[in-house]
């Protein structure tokens, strides 16, 4: 098959940062067997090709005027001319949905549209979500309506399509096992602190503020723990102060941003993986941990919701009391923790990348077969 894949970015040529771990795995896996092409739409500011992981990146840069869905259409259709494509698929549903589905509308092909984050949501006390605004609502009406199939990576994911009028097929963005070989979970020393991490860009939609209130809660009631957070900040030092502020400066390590081969040993040596989040439509680091032993405890969205009570612990969003309590549960009961870290495991490694890659390649080939009828 010749496949066009429509994404934000998350390409970069350095393959290390400004990427999609879970992204670079997909194309991987697919161009390692077929004829890739990657749109990327806001992966730098001005146009260039490049090669990365067997699949050929087209960046239409974002300085122009013209529309991102606009230029996109226009790239797919010089290469279409080329030689034709067989499907689009796009990675997310906003400008890369409507640019994936417009192609395959002019070029007479099925389409597939994957739902990977707030498309359906509106959260206007945080800004967030694709249908605060009447512009993000039709597009996504458009792209709905118009995708031949669509997936996503969780049950609250296909629930929201469902709410829409469409169903969806459940695909997980797994884990690339290659690159993050499995490990059995670690035995904690009851006697030594209880080692923590957060894996998420420090933004209000991570809701690190809810994290630092119940972890806040845990020290006064004499838990003894330290905690690792690893991501970009994005809000200016906030959630650093709110740290010294709420007494834990001297617990809390704040990493910043690390690749995938830094953040594997930070994420490996932790107890508990810990999710604060207003809405997620996975998170990968949720498998990540998993797949080496590290049980997740967070709110209730994405994976987390899913795998809730045999495979992680959850309290609904914004509800730092709940959260505090659920992470006592695991501080508390050793047998439970390495219990709920298996069944993870077990979850996390039956659906890593290649089962990923197995899915849209056999729905791509569905619908290639039914549409040639």
């Amino acid at each position: 098959m010749k496949i066009a894949l429509v994404v934000p970015g998350g390409v970069d040529v350095s393959g290390e940062r400004r990427v999609i771990p879970a992204l670079l795995a997909l194309i991987q896996r697919l161009a390692a067997r077929h004829e890739l092409h990657v749109y990327a739409l806001r992966q730098q500011p001005q146009p260039g090709d490049w090669m990365l992981r067997g699949a050929r990146i087209h960046n239409l840069g974002f300085e122009s005027r013209q529309p991102m869905s606009w230029r996109a259409l226009a790239a797919m259709r010089r290469e279409h001319r080329l030689a034709p494509f067989d499907i689009v698929q796009s990675i997310w549903a906003d400008s890369c949905g409507l640019a994936a589905v417009s192609a395959a509308w002019l070029f007479g092909l099925p389409s597939v549209v994957h739902l990977a984050g707030g498309e359906l949501v509106a959260l206007p006390a945080l800004g967030y979500g694709g249908r605060l605004r009447w512009r993000g609502r039709c597009c996504q009406a458009l792209v709905l309506h118009g995708a031949t199939a669509l997936t996503a990576a969780s049950a609250p994911m296909l629930a929201q399509i469902a709410a829409h009028g469409r169903t969806a097929r459940r695909v997980p963005l797994g884990v690339d096992l290659g690159l993050w070989p499995p490990q059995a979970p670690l035995q904690r020393d009851p006697l030594q602190p209880v080692r923590l991490v957060h894996v998420a860009s420090l933004n209000l939609v991570k809701d690190q503020t809810t994290l630092l209130q119940a972890l806040a809660r845990l020290a006064a009631d004499g838990v003894d723990f330290e905690l690792a957070v690893v991501g970009e900040d994005t809000l200016g030092g906030r959630i650093q102060a709110l740290a010294l502020q709420l007494g834990l400066a001297s617990r809390t390590r704040f990493h910043g941003f690390l690749t995938q081969g830094e953040l594997r040993p930070v994420l490996a040596r932790a107890h508990i993986h810990l999710i604060s989040s207003r809405h997620e439509a996975g998170p990968l680091a949720v498998l990540e941990a998993a797949v080496l032993g590290v049980p997740s405890v967070g709110t209730a969205v994405g994976h987390l919701a899913e795998w809730a009570p045999q495979a992680a612990l959850v309290a609904q969003p914004g509800d730092a009391a709940g959260l505090a309590l659920a992470i006592r549960r695991l501080v508390d009961d050793e047998p439970l923790r390495l219990s709920i870290a298996a069944e993870a495991s077990r979850r996390a490694l039956v659906e890593d990348a290649d089962h990923t890659a197995a899915m849209f390649e056999g729905l791509h080939l569905e619908l290639l077969a039914q549409h040639r009828r």
